[in-house]
C-alpha cells in the first residue's frame, strides 16, 4: 500500500480537501485511509471529487468509503470548534469503481451549537448516496452514562484475520477449492487491521449467535490530528463486515446479493482511529430479505466512542456440496 498519493505535491495539497486536521500533522500521516482512500480534491466551494477507490471483491464501491468521503466534504464546511456527532446516510445506487465520485455539500443550517450539512455523492449525474451530517460544539452536562464494555482479551493476545487465514492454509488436508477462496481473501489489501475475539469459521459450518466482537484500527499511523479526521476514518471502518453479522445464525445459507440500504452513526467521545478499538456488533432482526445490525465502538479504556446502525438487503440461497476441511 502506498504511503502517499502518487504525484502529490505541497501545491496539490493546497487545492485538495484532505481530511480536516491533516495539514497540521502532514508529516505523521502514513495511513492509506488518509493519504488516498479518504482524500478529496476541491473543485469549487462545497464541491469535491474523490478518485482513489478501495474496491472489495464485490467489485462495487465500498459503502464505508463513500460515507467517510461524504463526512470529509461536510466537515470542510464547518468551523474548527465543532465536531461531528451524528450522520445518517441512504445508499440509493451502486457505485461505479471506474469513475470519480462528486460530493456536493449543502449548508443546511448553522446554529449557535449545532450545524447541519447535506451531502450528495454523485456519479453519472445521479446520486449514489445521500448523507445528513450534524456537528456540535462540546457542552458539558451532568447527564453522563453508558453501557459497560464487554470483557475480552487484549488485541496483543489475538491473531489478525490474515494470520488466521495463514493458519488455515497451513493445514495439509485443506481442499483446493478452499485454498483458492482463502488466497483470494488474503489478496485483498484491506486498509484496516482486524483481530477477531472469537476467530471466525471461514466456512460457516455451525450456526452462531448474530454477534461479533473484534478489535479494529486503521493501518498505518495517523497521529492525534483533529477529531474530525478520526471521525471520518471511523465512519469508513464502521461499515466493514458489518452486515455479515446477520448471516451468522444461517450456516446453510450463502448470500447471493448483499448491499447496504442505510447507515447511521453517533459519535460520543474522542478517540484515535489508528489505535485499537473494540467493535461490538449484533443483529437484532432479519426478515423480508433485509437484516438490521447495530454496533458499538469502544476505546481500550472502556469508554464508548461511537454507536452505529445499518439495514441492508440480504438475498441468500442454500449451500450444497461446499468444500470442507
Amino acid at each position: 500500500m502506498a504511503e502517499k498519493v502518487s504525484g502529490e505535491t505541497s501545491e496539490d495539497r493546497s487545492d485538495s480537501a484532505v481530511p480536516p486536521g491533516a495539514a497540521a500533522v502532514s508529516q505523521d500521516l502514513r495511513s492509506v485511509l488518509v493519504t488516498s482512500v479518504l482524500n478529496l480534491e476541491k473543485l469549487e466551494i462545497d464541491l469535491y471529487r474523490g478518485t482513489h477507490h478501495w474496491v472489495p471483491r464485490t467489485r462495487r464501491l465500498f459503502g464505508g468509503q463513500i460515507i467517510g468521503q461524504a463526512l470529509v466534504a461536510a466537515a470542510e464546511s464547518v468551523g474548527e470548534n465543532v465536531l461531528a456527532h451524528s450522520l445518517h446516510c441512504y445508499f440509493v445506487r451502486a457505485g461505479d469503481p471506474k469513475v470519480p465520485v462528486l460530493y456536493q455539500v449543502e449548508r443546511t443550517r448553522d446554529g449557535r451549537s449545532f450545524s447541519v450539512r447535506s451531502v450528495k455523492a454523485i456519479q453519472h449525474g445521479q446520486p449514489i448516496l445521500i448523507c445528513q451530517a450534524s456537528f456540535h460544539s462540546n457542552q458539558p452536562s451532568p447527564l453522563q452514562h453508558q453501557f459497560t464494555m464487554p470483557s475480552v482479551p487484549p488485541p496483543e493476545d489475538l491473531l489478525t484475520v490474515e494470520e488466521l487465514i495463514q493458519l488455515y492454509l497451513s493445514k495439509p488436508d485443506l481442499a483446493e477449492k478452499a485454498k483458492q477462496g482463502l488466497n483470494k481473501l488474503l489478496a485483498d489489501e484491506v486498509p484496516i487491521e482486524i483481530k477477531p475475539v472469537n476467530p471466525p469459521d471461514f466456512y460457516r459450518g455451525v450456526a452462531m449467535e448474530p454477534k461479533k466482537l473484534y478489535w479494529v484500527r486503521a493501518r498505518g499511523h495517523i497521529g492525534k490530528g483533529d477529531m474530525k479526521l478520526h471521525c471520518c476514518v471511523a465512519a469508513y471502518v464502521s461499515d466493514y463486515s458489518f452486515l455479515d453479522t446477520a448471516l451468522l445464525p444461517y450456516p446453510g445459507q450463502r448470500a447471493t446479493f448483499s448491499a447496504s440500504l442505510d447507515h447511521a452513526m453517533w459519535f460520543h467521545n474522542t478517540f484515535r482511529a489508528d489505535e485499537w478499538m473494540l467493535y461490538e456488533t449484533e443483529s437484532s432482526w432479519a426478515g423480508g430479505s433485509r437484516g438490521l445490525v447495530q454496533g458499538r465502538l469502544w476505546r481500550r479504556d472502556g469508554v464508548l466512542a461511537a454507536s452505529c446502525a445499518q439495514e441492508g438487503v440480504l438475498r441468500v440461497k442454500a449451500v450444497t456440496n461446499e468444500s470442507k476441511l
